[in-house]
């Protein structure tokens, strides 16, 4: 008997659909048995937190978590304060955080065993028995690195990354994961699997990302020392919207191996492993303890460069140059005046100040930073989406990837006058031969040697400049893959750069920001603007920049900003 042609294809519609279905539900599955893992991590942290409170109730864990890094380490080593003491201090308000802001994806239960184990060493390193944090994208052996994404559920990491093998030989305890935005590529903090991130701050506000999870987490105080990575500010924004510092090395300082990447085999946009923390000098350790012979070790493509006492420590005069605008992403009044300050700071603290002129960052977004990052046209990273359920935070680039060529031409073409910076990113996102690769690659040098040529014709030891700020709302970085300007343009450099906290929005700035335009005034300027909105009392940062391989001297210029700001301002 045959089967009549439309039952057919009904049958097969159903069954496609079935599978569908089934598909789905195993998906979700998978998403419900994470998310029961991680509240058993909060339970877990909540027992043993109660364990240690029950039998030491005489411990001032307010008076353990108040301590600077600096100062912590120092007790530990010297013995004059227990292991277990500060271990479980942060284990308890580290949860406390968490439950706050949904920042910690993961426990690591083993942090206990080590935690044990450190009592026993003979040798300690600079960082013995500190508890450390880590982003989700780095390698804990037995653990996921999902980067947000369902299909990496259940896939624990064989080793340790080197850079979490180099903190234990340091004597670190990495006691927690920390959240993402699915696939990294967002300055927001949110997936399917864990959820939002929120501020610790301010909860309608975004921590920043992608090392949102850290940001939150150290910004809360719930962890005295992170480890993040940054592609385009994913450092950076958390620590000024969490009112806490970090550094982006530059991309070969820090090892990457066992570091998950956002988009695999990029090399127009260089990405670093860095720390967050409270403050600079926290910063200073970390990267003096880092930076050793196990690390150079255990990843020879790392450059044999130790931490150099000698330039941190220096306190000759800089030349600094700066910058209140890049001309792309208007500033808010509170990043302009954060920049107008700190320099006559500076200034009255016997530095140099020299204005430096900043040229073509549209160009730099959109042909070096978009078009080298998706130069197949994106279709790697939209094949990282296969089999997901939510392309979350990155709707726009998604589409843009699946649009066939001439679509995005004609698109393009009919958006120019009115919307200039929407037709540049459809532009950006064509696909290229190896030929205009490699071009490409020769012409992103060859800014990188004019950049260079500039500062060194102005004689300049460091730079500073603007960092975005206030924390936009919850949601908004989604729309506003545009405002990652002012952070981009030293990944594409690939010059070390650091956030550091100076000011809080204040009333006027509030005011001010009613006449906030934009320079394309835009749907992306107007939306900004309303992201700023209602923002008084939030922290706002500047950024400090060195030339390649001078992370300590960007950090004694940091700790300069800092001091000076800390003496200018009680609120810090």
């Amino acid at each position: 008997m045959r089967v009549p042609l439309p039952a057919l294809l009904g049958g097969s519609a159903l069954l496609l659909l079935l599978l569908r279905w089934r598909r789905r539900r195993a998906l979700w599955r998978k998403v419900a048995e994470a998310q029961e893992r991680q509240e058993l991590s909060l339970v877990r942290m909540e027992a043993a937190a109660r364990r240690f409170r029950e039998q030491h109730p005489s411990v001032k864990v307010a008076s353990v978590l108040s301590l600077p890094l600096p100062e912590l380490s120092k007790k530990l080593r010297d013995g004059s304060l227990p292991l277990d003491h500060v271990f479980y201090a942060y284990v308890g308000k580290a949860l406390q955080i968490a439950t706050e802001t949904n920042c910690i994806t993961e426990f690591l239960q083993e942090s206990e065993t080590q935690l044990r184990k450190a009592k026993l060493m003979e040798k300690q390193g600079l960082l013995y028995g500190v508890p450390v944090s880590i982003k989700d994208s780095i390698d804990c052996q037995g653990h996921d690195s999902t980067l947000g994404f369902i299909k990496n559920l259940n896939k624990p990491a064989a080793e340790d990354s080197v850079v979490v093998q180099v903190l234990k030989r340091q004597g670190a305890i990495p006691f927690v994961k920390t959240n993402v935005p699915q696939s990294l590529i967002s300055y927001d903090c949110k997936n399917l699997i864990f959820g939002q991130t929120r501020n610790p701050l301010m909860y309608t506000r975004t921590p920043g990302g992608s090392s949102g999870g850290e940001g939150a987490l150290v910004g809360g105080g719930g962890s005295i020392l992170g480890i993040g990575t940054d592609v385009g500010g994913s450092l950076r924004f958390p620590a000024a919207f969490c009112g806490i510092c970090a550094i982006k090395p530059t991309g070969k300082r820090l090892s990457k191996r066992g570091v998950m990447a956002g988009v695999v085999g990029q090399k127009a946009v260089a990405a670093a492993v860095g720390p967050l923390a409270k403050d600079v000098e926290s910063l200073a350790l970390c990267l003096r303890a880092l930076l050793c012979e196990d690390m150079f070790s255990l990843d020879t493509t790392v450059p044999p460069l130790p931490f150099n006492e000698e330039v941190y420590s220096s306190t000759k005069p800089l030349r600094i140059g700066y910058y209140e605008t890049d001309f792309f992403t208007m500033p808010s009044p509170a990043m302009r005046r954060a920049v107008r300050e700190t320099k006559e700071l500076l200034e009255e603290a016997g530095h140099t100040l020299v204005p430096f002129e900043l040229t073509n960052v549209d160009y730099v977004i959109f042909n070096y930073c978009v078009r080298g990052m998706f130069a197949d046209g994106g279709s790697s990273f939209v094949r990282r989406f296969k089999g997901e359920m939510e392309k979350g935070g990155i709707g726009l680039f998604f589409w843009l990837a699946k649009a066939p060529h001439w679509l995005k031409t004609l698109l393009s073409w009919i958006s120019k006058p009115f919307v200039p910076r929407f037709s540049s990113i459809i532009r950006s996102m064509k696909e290229n031969t190896v030929d205009e690769v490699w071009s490409l690659h020769h012409e992103i040098e060859d800014f990188c040697h004019q950049f260079v040529s500039q500062w060194q014709k102005l004689n300049l030891d460091v730079m500073l400049c603007p960092m975005l700020g206030p924390a936009l709302g919850i949601g908004y970085p989604a729309k506003l893959s545009v405002a990652v300007s002012y952070t981009m343009l030293y990944n594409a450099l690939d010059f070390p750069a650091g956030v550091v906290p100076v000011t809080l929005v204040t009333d006027e700035d509030e005011e001010q920001l009613k006449g906030y335009k934009g320079y394309y005034q835009d749907w992306w300027d107007r939306t900004l603007a309303k992201a700023f909105r209602g923002s008084v009392g939030m922290p706002v940062a500047v950024q400090c920049v060195a030339l390649p391989w001078q992370e300590e001297l960007c950090l004694r210029f940091m700790k300069e900003v800092e001091t000076l700001s800390l003496k200018k301002n009680s609120f810090f």
